[in-house]
């Protein structure tokens, strides 16, 4: 008895205590099996923030009436940037093999440049020597003073050169016709028979002022190659190592005393490149060719390209009238771009040749040329170069100091 008056004056003690603050006590207890009467939460669906009643209370009139921001808003259209496509480049049009020996008379594909092209093209190469054979006496001279025309139709291309610093002015006259792919070409006119990589060379890539003693005898003395009337086929296979064979039929040479015509020479040559870097070719040249051919050549050539640097080399042996012959060529380059100016750039070159004849005349001859050129662009260069050479008829070794300044458009 006593506990439950004590109890019931506590009870009555709290709640006048509650009634006296005035403060509202709730006092809820959860309910054991809560858990159980719980709705279901969809996952799939974004859970929301319900807001606390104060929240509500501080919302103005108009922000009640407002509709209620999804929490995930999905961009509209106008939000979205879009990427531009990338301009496609166009296409440069691809350039064919040059025409002209200088390579300046350049045709362009006929699918990039339809219907005729005519493209006009020169080149002047001013030159100043001084040869100790001849007490260094300077010699002033315009080497090449060519001027040209190319024509090109989609199978059908045409070159007409004449050099006005040379006696016999007209150089090339030609026309080729070639198939759609390039694969087959016929030449028709005065070119340079396929025959010996350093005369086949453009004059402008060439990094030496001259041809060298090999070449000049070879041409000049002995009428093995250079540019003559002729008929030439040739087959291009760039899935087979890039495989070039180009062979024809050409006009003999003139007899200067008695004004006679020799019989047709022949002249073959192949190349292949079976890295990017290195080309291997053979050529052969064989005067009066149906007439048993007493005066030959046969050469076997190789160039190696990695970045500047530029190295070739060729051995050629044969028959001539004096009697058996044999010659080396070598040649290396290097192509330095200096930062100074966009286009300019220096290039050392160093080269070598010997020539050895074995007949009843035996005698040989040699030449080393050393120097630099200065590059700017594809239309001008200025050489300094020196020799040392023994030339066939020379009785002693001398040296040859030159410079020459070369431009082309």
């Amino acid at each position: 008895m006593g506990e439950g008056r004590g109890v019931g004056k506590g009870r009555r003690g709290l709640l006048a205590t509650v009634l006296l603050l005035g403060t509202p006590v709730l006092a809820a207890e959860p309910a054991p099996d809560a858990e159980a009467w719980q709705p279901e939460v969809d996952a799939s669906q974004p859970e929301v923030d319900t807001a606390r009643p104060e929240e509500v209370a501080a919302l103005t009139p108009d922000e009640l009436d407002a509709p209620t921001p999804s929490p995930v808003e999905a961009p509209t259209s106008a939000q979205v940037e879009v990427p531009k496509p990338a301009k496609a480049k166009e296409p440069k049009p691809k350039r064919e093999e040059p025409l002209s020996e200088g390579g300046e008379g350049t045709s362009a594909n006929a699918e990039e440049q339809p219907g005729l092209r005519v493209v006009p093209f020169g080149r002047v190469f001013a030159r100043v020597s001084a040869d100790e054979r001849e007490q260094y006496a300077r010699s002033l001279s315009i080497a090449s003073a060519r001027v040209g025309l190319a024509a090109s139709l989609p199978h059908l291309e045409a070159e007409v050169t004449a050099d006005l610093s040379s006696k016999s002015l007209l150089k090339d006259a030609f026309v080729r016709v070639a198939d759609g792919k390039k694969r087959l070409r016929l030449y028709g006119g005065q070119f340079k028979a396929p025959f010996l990589a350093r005369e086949l060379e453009s004059a402008w890539r060439l990094p030496v002022i001259r041809r060298g003693l090999v070449a000049d005898y070879l041409e000049d003395t002995h009428n093995l190659g250079g540019r003559r009337m002729g008929l030439m086929g040739e087959v291009s296979l760039k899935e087979a190592w890039k495989l070039k064979v180009s062979g024809g039929v050409f006009q003999g040479t003139k007899d200067d005393d008695t004004g006679i015509r020799a019989s047709e020479d022949a002249a073959l040559r192949a190349s292949v490149r079976p890295f990017k870097a290195l080309t291997l070719g053979a050529s052969t040249y064989f005067a009066q060719a149906f007439e048993g051919a007493r005066t030959y050549a046969l050469a076997a050539d190789a160039v190696l390209r990695l970045g500047g640097l530029a190295v070739t080399g060729e051995y050629v042996n044969g028959h001539l009238p004096t009697g058996p012959f044999a010659a080396q060529m070598g040649l290396a380059s290097y192509t330095l771009p200096l930062p100074l100016v966009e286009g300019l750039a220096l290039q050392p070159v160093a080269g070598a040749e010997m020539m050895q004849l074995m007949g009843p005349l035996k005698a040989r001859g040699y030449a080393f040329v050393g120097g630099f050129n200065v590059l700017y662009s594809e239309h001008f260069k200025a050489q300094l170069q020196a020799e040392h050479a023994l030339r066939p008829g020379d009785e002693a070794a001398g040296f040859e100091y030159s410079l020459q300044l070369a431009t082309r458009f």
